[in-house]
């Protein structure tokens, strides 16, 4: 964006700090802004219709969110809760057309975003129909370290707080699972779990047990 551009939509911008455990927005709630990290990490949780809460993305610095035009909806599908000490620019959603009439690009770029939550969308549906529980769990973590990893002696650490019960969200199955899981795979030297920490070791064998040859 030139200087120009980039002055006028930061001049209708807010940049707010969201502390740990506290929501952006809640699911359900009119949109009336939509949103960009620029630092933290965010887990988007949503309610299903039967009372289970599933997380369905991670949001990392960098990306949209909360842009419910894009879905043609005028209320958030989720609610996005800082797993760490966050901060976010927002805009009111009628900044949007001002912006795309001025720098199309910008357009272009949130379209290819939006492309891009939609195909790990469909992986994850995917997953979730047509592969086991390990699998699914393997996928999961390894798209965490993939966004979110943070290199350091003896393997990639997880750079915010994860527990078990959010790997259990993330991929559709119970605490218990992602427990006997992890313990497994402690015991060959995967992983190394903690309270709220994940330390993956080994990577290569974790894409063995993602691609089923573990």
């Amino acid at each position: 964006m030139s200087d120009e551009d980039l002055e006028r939509l930061l001049a209708r911008a807010n940049i707010r700090r969201v502390p740990v455990g506290e929501a952006v927005f809640e699911q359900g709630q009119k949109a009336t802004q939509f949103f960009l990290l620029l630092h933290g990490r965010l887990k988007v949780t949503q309610v299903t219709p039967d009372g289970q809460q599933i997380i369905v993305r991670v949001v990392h610095p960098g990306d949209l969110f909360g842009f419910a035009q894009a879905l043609q909806r005028d209320d958030y599908p989720g609610t996005p809760v800082a797993a760490a000490e966050s901060i976010v620019i927002c805009w009111p959603n009628d900044v949007w057309h001002e912006v795309v009439a001025h720098n199309p690009t910008l357009a272009v770029n949130a379209m290819q975003t939006i492309g891009q939550r939609l195909q790990e969308a469909h992986i994850r549906i995917r997953e979730m129909s047509t592969e086991e529980v390990e699998r699914r769990v393997a996928h999961a973590v390894l798209r965490l370290i993939e966004k979110a990893g943070r290199p350091e002696p003896g393997g990639v650490r997880i750079d915010f707080p994860l527990s078990r019960q959010d790997v259990a969200e993330m991929t559709g199955t119970t605490l218990h699972t992602v427990s006997r899981l992890f313990s497994a795979w402690e015991t060959r030297g995967i992983v190394k779990g903690g309270r709220q920490t994940l330390l993956v070791k080994d990577a290569e064998r974790l894409r063995d047990l993602a691609e089923g040859l573990g």
